[in-house]
């Protein structure tokens, strides 16, 4: 991405589209109860006040009544159809992995099959976005989840520390193209979750070929454990590296959080909040998804960038746009040209 010299000015920057990802498949109810919904009514409610608070990205999750995370595409259905009624304008992001909590006490910790996460694109209601990985990678998310901060929770547990150290994301080639060649039919679009460079790499290379042909809205994953780990320059190699016409949101792991939030924001890029994320404040204290949407709201006003509305927010990540050819693609997203026969050093933008 390029920042001119007036580019950290609110008035030039798209205002600000707040993700929340308020269900936290991780956790479990005990573990903070004020704030982690369980029946159907509740998780609805839980949208509606997030959005109410700034929102106006939901990531969801769905939980079954015993608590645990719900891998039944019929409650996704059930669920996206209520906060659909409840909040028209938010964007229903579902997230890709569907939940990747273990089922049971000793079980892995996975991403469901490639064939079940393919049937993601026939919900009904169609969610607005669905995230999409790229590249197989290890997901461990107890890399950086310090012991002083799990105590008393379910993720203290032996079986299910065990289980997360060693979970990966599937995310190989041909599902990827199968995958986006399925969202894309349903025009549902897919929201990039990317570990790193590498996966940045791999998915300009799917845009120039023509496999994915939209609008490119991404979310770096600072989290460790086989992504890239919380350090500034990873984030903002990740940054310069993106393309011109993107958006890029940042999201990482408990005291981390709050930091990126405030790189991006104060860049003009957007955050991502809510239990899935942190339950702990700065000050290790138990943090809901509202206040943390209510904190990035605060900073936001004092840095002069407004909240986008959900409809703004549609206009932002250009929601229900498609492209034609790769040339449009490449053009709408910002980069460069596909070379030609004859063309030397870099081919560059149409003028």
């Amino acid at each position: 991405m390029q920042f001119l010299d007036d580019s950290l000015h609110p008035e030039n920057q798209d205002k600000v589209v707040i993700t929340t990802a308020p269900y936290g498949p991780e956790w479990m109810p005990e573990d903070f109860p004020e704030d982690i919904p369980v029946t159907m009514e509740e998780q609805i409610q839980k949208a509606v006040d997030c959005y109410n608070a700034g929102a106006t990205v939901l990531h969801l999750h769905v939980r079954e009544l015993d608590g645990k995370g719900s891998k039944r595409l019929s409650k996704f259905n059930e669920l996206i159809a209520g906060v659909r009624a409840a909040v028209p304008d938010m964007i229903i992001q579902v997230g890709g992995s569907i939940s990747f909590a273990p089922e049971d006490e000793g079980e892995a910790a996975k991403w469901l099959s490639d064939d079940t996460r393919h049937m993601l694109a026939d919900l009904e209601p169609k969610p607005d976005q669905v995230t999409v990985a790229i590249n197989t990678t290890q997901m461990n998310i107890m890399e950086l989840l310090y012991p002083e901060y799990l105590a008393g929770t379910s993720l203290s547990n032996p079986a299910f520390m065990a289980a997360y150290s060693e979970m990966t994301v599937p995310a190989g080639p041909a599902w990827v193209e199968e995958h986006l060649r399925r969202l894309q039919a349903s025009g549902i679009q897919p929201h990039f979750q990317l570990t790193g460079i590498h996966a940045l790499e791999t998915l300009d290379r799917l845009v120039r070929k023509g496999v994915y042909k939209g609008p490119l809205n991404l979310t770096w994953i600072g989290i460790g454990g086989g992504f890239d780990g919380p350090n500034p320059f990873n984030f903002f190699n990740f940054v310069h590296r993106a393309p011109d016409g993107c958006t890029i949101t940042a999201e990482s792991l408990l005291k981390n959080v709050l930091p990126f939030n405030m790189m991006a924001l104060s860049m003009g890029l957007h955050p991502r909040c809510g239990i899935e994320d942190t339950i702990i404040d700065q000050h290790g204290k138990r943090f809901t998804s509202v206040q943390q949407i209510e904190q990035c709201v605060r900073v936001a006003r004092e840095l002069g960038r407004e909240i986008a509305t959900g409809t703004e927010a549609r206009e932002i990540y250009k929601i229900g746009v498609q492209y034609e050819t790769i040339d449009e693609t490449l053009a709408a997203n910002g980069m460069a040209p596909n070379r030609v026969a004859g063309v030397k050093n870099m081919p560059l933008r149409a003028a």
